[in-house]
């Protein structure tokens, strides 16, 4: 099997990444940053994004899985003093795969620009560089609202615990092929309204969001990843067909990150 370690790039991320690879290595297995079988982040969650999207276009032949250094990660699994067992694990089990659905962004442009495509495991969120951020918003077509406000995020069910979360949106189970959108500061006032609540569609369901002006300014944000854009016709939002694929070799059930991540056990 061939594996990759990306690591935080603090001190200790880095020393656990050597550790690893020198003892996989010893168990024959392979070192191979370009075309992975298991792809090892060694951080935070942070760290996991990077790694999922230098590999995104691999998904169906890497699978990932996450050693945290720091705070409790939501993607990372396993512990520092955990890692002589999962080493074992890796060398000597093999591991279940648990996939979670991710997010197709698609940016076409007013004019006759290529259109690009970016894809999400957490979120991708619109912002404006000068002011309000104006918009007409479609699903499947139909005109839905004209948002106006500080900007959208668009999240994954994984991605929901993030920023989605912080915004007031629902924690969605990953298991559900499904996408949310939260609004951020939304304007509702006697001339002005929003729906106000985070809306969370099935897969078969795209939502496109088009500005009023196309030489306004954008920021959006694809996970940990901020460009800014003008002359946008239409965000396209969509479940992806591509999903990620989490190595697993214990059960680590959704509602147990929960709470580990938010909820203080005071028993």
């Amino acid at each position: 099997m061939r594996f990759s370690i990306l690591s935080k790039g603090d001190q200790k991320s880095d020393k656990l990444k050597g550790r690893m690879r020198q003892y996989l290595e010893e168990f024959s297995l392979v070192y191979d940053e370009k075309e992975p079988d298991l792809a090892i982040s060694v951080g935070g969650d942070g760290t996991f994004l990077e790694a999922f999207h230098t590999y995104q276009n691999r998904l169906e032949e890497t699978a990932f899985i996450g050693v945290h250094t720091g705070h409790l990660g939501f993607y990372a699994d396993w512990l520092p003093d955990e890692i002589e067992k999962l080493i074992i694990e890796i060398a000597k089990n093999p591991y279940e795969i648990v996939e979670y659905p991710l997010l197709d962004i698609f940016i076409h442009p007013a004019n006759s620009g290529e259109t690009q495509r970016f894809l999400a495991l957490n979120e991708a969120s619109v912002k404006s560089t000068d002011g309000t951020v104006v918009m007409d918003f479609f699903i499947n077509g139909a005109h839905f609202e004209r948002f106006r406000g500080d900007g959208l995020c668009i999240s994954t069910p994984s991605g929901s615990t993030a920023y989605n979360k912080a915004l007031g949106g629902a924690i969605i189970h990953p298991s559900l092929d499904a996408y949310q959108i939260t609004e951020m500061a939304s304007i509702n006032n006697r001339v002005f309204r929003t729906i106000g609540s985070p809306l969370i569609l099935p897969k078969h369901h795209v939502c496109d969001l088009k500005p009023l002006h196309h030489d306004k300014c954008f920021l959006i944000t694809i996970d940990h990843h901020t460009g800014s854009y003008t002359n946008i016709d239409t965000i396209e939002c969509r479940v992806s067909e591509k999903k990620i694929r989490f190595a697993r070799f214990r059960s680590f059930p959704f509602w147990k990150r929960v709470h580990d991540s938010f909820i203080t056990d005071q028993r």
